[in-house]
């Protein structure tokens, strides 16, 4: 695919965000960037999560690691149904009671302030390292695709993806990120439905034999029952629901979108409306899986293997076939798609990540309008330099599939979280909040050592439930710290 193609459809792209931006940014104030001045339809905001909540991990490595795993992702996803419940029952009415901007106010309202900071700074690790991988998955197919080919090192690929992402969000914030999300949501799921047809196409198979085709591939399975598996289906399921509750539901990137709705009825239609739509979307991406490793051994293609068996660099599937086999359409339909899936979740992590610092780290009451606006921008700043960082140190680190690697990661970062929330909406305890701190950076250790020594003892991976046994210990934690009534 020719580069300058890429560049041309790149800038056609960001012009049409650029557009948006500017008509969003007008008559804005202080509040705008944060909440929208809680003005936005729920029917948008519900549609337009759906691209962020997916993001490039989705549009890349959920077809590219069917090769491993089948449909055991779709375990995780089934789960998210009821995850997605309690957030719209239970923890949106506790947001819109308290009238919250930053959701971890809510700690210091049940704890007090080292409750609150050492939750927004979880948050603010885990979603500085979920954004990055986000980005470097993005940044590496821009790489590919174009500035490799003027030389230009991956590090100013990075820097200018970060600044593009900067350019249409720092004035108006989550106002403009409701109304891009709708465009990007639109053109990524455009996109993966145009790529089903071309590899349909490129197979000629129609539509019948395509279904067919997903449905008696081996790759089509969906539920594993050995409960030594890393990916066993009571694992996934309740994993599933967990993390809803913990990476959306207690995920100030998630939450603000929510927030930005007119009222809690309207918000909950928003969340009802959205977890169908995912659930449905994660469907189509896994099915696109399947049809790209049927293309691959209908081809002929000899793809690496590790020496326990399992494919490498699936991550590089989908951008390979899409950009070299699949023909000039494909090419752009795949660079519209990552494009809109990787950037509709970045620019929102960043808006996010600056919210929680400025809300919850800082006391500029006193301040004026232009000083806190001020302020504002230059946490923003720092941010992206903030993820750029974390992205070129991964890029020498990372070995695995992103998809994994990201909820690894957020296994011990929002376990912490979880356990905070859950201690708090279930019992009446008060907490020596000093200590607080403490529990949080045990939890995680602890946690890591109960995997070992389960797969030790027993052969039992805990996989992704790692992030709800991290909740229970920081649960427990706090047990041992609470004040007892008097």
């Amino acid at each position: 695919m020719s580069p300058l193609l890429v560049l041309a459809i790149l800038v056609s792209y960001f012009a049409v965000l650029f557009l948006i931006s500017r008509i969003t940014s007008r008559k804005v104030n202080v509040d705008t960037y944060f909440t929208g001045n809680r003005q936005s339809p729920w029917f948008v905001v519900a549609f337009g999560m759906i691209g962020a909540s997916l993001s490039g991990i989705t549009f890349i490595s959920v077809p590219g690691e069917v090769g491993n795993s089948n449909f055991f992702y779709f375990q995780l996803v089934l789960g998210y149904l009821v995850g997605y419940f309690v957030i719209a029952t239970v923890l949106l009415p506790l947001y819109y009671r308290l009238k919250l901007v930053s959701i971890y106010s809510y700690l210091e309202t049940r704890f007090g302030a080292v409750s609150h900071k050492t939750g927004s700074l979880f948050f603010l690790i885990s979603q500085s390292i979920g954004a990055s991988l986000r980005l470097y998955v993005v940044s590496g197919v821009l790489h590919l695709a174009l500035f490799q080919y003027y030389h230009i090192p991956f590090m100013v690929t990075v820097c200018l993806t970060i600044l593009l992402i900067w350019a249409y969000t720092n004035k108006a914030g989550i106002k403009t990120i409701v109304w891009t999300d709708i465009f990007q949501t639109s053109m990524m799921l455009l996109s993966v439905g145009l790529s089903i047809y071309i590899v349909s196409r490129d197979m000629n198979l129609s539509f019948g034999d395509m279904t067919n085709t997903i449905f008696n591939s081996e790759h089509s399975q969906i539920f594993n029952w050995n409960w030594k598996f890393e990916k066993n289906f009571y694992k996934q399921f309740i994993t599933g629901i967990v993390v809803a509750i913990a990476m959306n539901g207690l995920d100030q990137n998630e939450m603000q979108k929510s927030l930005t709705c007119r009222n809690l009825k309207e918000a909950q239609k928003n969340i009802y409306l959205y977890s169908i739509i995912l659930v449905v979307t994660n469907l189509v991406f896994l099915s696109l899986g399947v049809l790209l490793y049927a293309y691959v051994q209908m081809s002929g293609i000899v793809l690496p293997l590790d020496q326990a068996g399992n494919l490498l660099d699936t991550d590089k599937l989908f951008p390979n076939l899409a950009l070299n086999n699949f023909g000039t359409t494909a090419g752009i339909v795949f660079m519209l798609g990552i494009a809109s899936a990787a950037f509709s979740s970045a620019d929102s992590a960043l808006t996010s990540l600056t919210t929680a610092f400025y809300t919850d780290f800082l006391h500029l009451d006193h301040k004026t309008d232009k000083e806190k606006t001020r302020m504002r921008k230059r946490i923003n700043i720092a941010f992206a330099l903030i993820l750029i960082t974390i992205i070129m140190i991964f890029r020498v680190l990372n070995n695995d599939s992103v998809i994994n690697t990201v909820f690894t990661i957020a296994g011990y970062t929002y376990g912490p979280l979880l356990g905070l929330f859950a201690f708090g909406l279930f019992t009446k305890y008060k907490v020596k909040d000093k200590w607080v701190p403490v529990v949080a950076i045990l939890s995680p250790l602890m946690a890591w050592l109960l995997n070992l020594l389960m797969i030790k003892l027993f052969g039992f991976y805990l996989g992704y439930t790692l992030l709800f046994f991290n909740g229970l210990i920081t649960f427990g934690g706090l047990w041992l710290i609470r004040i007892p009534d008097r």
